[in-house]
């Protein structure tokens, strides 16, 4: 029997991962890419007996292949946050599937843990942009603020680290993150290791995050704001936790980073209101490619006639 784990590229797949092989050390074959790279289950090609787990991509974005898995008599393990539409219903199939706009993957993980790892599950809340859920659960278990502050740092550098085109944007691929990570069952000691990435990851995340700051924003009215980036490398990497940033600055505003990519149109990064974290998803459904959860979405492929259009459902969603 052969085991998958098909895992998103960006802080909470990769510290779910990290938390479930850290409690049942194995070895498997990993499946992940980039954060906008999800329909990761038509790369499987388990067989019966087979165990495949999936982590933090969205259900309803890959039920082809998870019923054509089903069918060919393969086990899943099915754990997310996004949007899920209809579960199948079948004995081959274990789901933990929580959309809720104040939980991640990471944290369902936890709980399926009795909380064994639960500083990766802060860790990941935090490059969630959870920040206040991730702080509780923190504190909870007695960690200091000086500790939070550091698995904040780590948790939006790992999530940065998840954002581009293709994995040739990345610093560091995810597989081969998750892999460094596994030898440090605590986060600290991966922050404290000086030959670890993080050194990589937070130095450049601080370098592509100056060039962000010094942008104006395309449009903004009362209640929505939206940044329109560059086609370059670095504009990629950032367009999540830059909208992270944004959101966190002015709570009771939308915003959208937009993107351009090469293939001549946009990826948006959308986030709802901090003080109403609904229909980010619900927006970026109306568009081709669009998806993800209430209060965080996105569209991985908007045409250039269509920015207009953009602007005005997103202004119509929340102004």
């Amino acid at each position: 029997m052969a085991t998958f784990d098909v895992f998103n590229g960006d802080a909470d797949g990769i510290c779910a991962l990290l938390q479930l092989r850290l409690a049942e050390p194995l070895e498997s074959t990993l499946v992940t890419g980039v954060k906008r790279d999800i329909n990761l289950l038509r790369r499987v090609n388990a067989v019966a007996g087979d165990q495949v787990n999936v982590l933090d991509i969205s259900l309803a974005r890959n039920r082809d292949d998870l019923l054509r898995l089903l069918a060919g008599g393969v086990e899943l393990f099915y754990v997310d946050h996004h949007m899920a539409g209809e579960i199948p219903d079948h004995p081959a199939l274990k789901t933990i599937i929580d959309t809720s706009p104040d939980v991640c993957t990471s944290l369902l993980i936890n709980r399926y843990l009795n909380g064994r790892f639960v500083s990766w599950a802060v860790t990941a809340a935090f490059g969630d942009n959870l920040v206040g859920v991730a702080e509780r659960v923190g504190r909870g278990v007695g960690l200091s603020q000086a500790q939070l502050e550091r698995l904040r740092v780590l948790g939006t550098c790992l999530n940065y680290n998840g954002y581009g085109e293709s994995v040739d944007d990345l610093h560091v691929s995810p597989d081969r993150l998750y892999r460094s990570l596994l030898a440090y069952p605590d986060p600290e000691q991966f922050i404290a290791d000086a030959d670890s990435c993080y050194g990589q990851l937070h130095a450049g995340y601080n370098e592509d995050m100056a060039r962000a700051n010094a942008l104006k924003p395309d449009f903004e009215s009362d209640a929505v704001v939206i940044y329109l980036l560059p086609d370059q490398a670095w504009a990629r990497r950032v367009s999540g936790v830059f909208g992270n940033l944004l959101a966190n600055a002015d709570p009771q505003k939308a915003h959208a980073v937009v993107t351009l990519n090469r293939q001549g149109g946009y990826q948006v990064s959308v986030r709802a209101p901090l003080t109403n974290k609904q229909g980010a998803d619900e927006l970026c459904s109306q568009f081709p490619t669009g998806g993800g959860r209430s209060g965080a979405a996105g569209i991985n492929h908007l045409p250039i006639d269509r920015y207009d259009d953009f602007v005005t459902a997103f202004e119509n969603r929340y102004g």
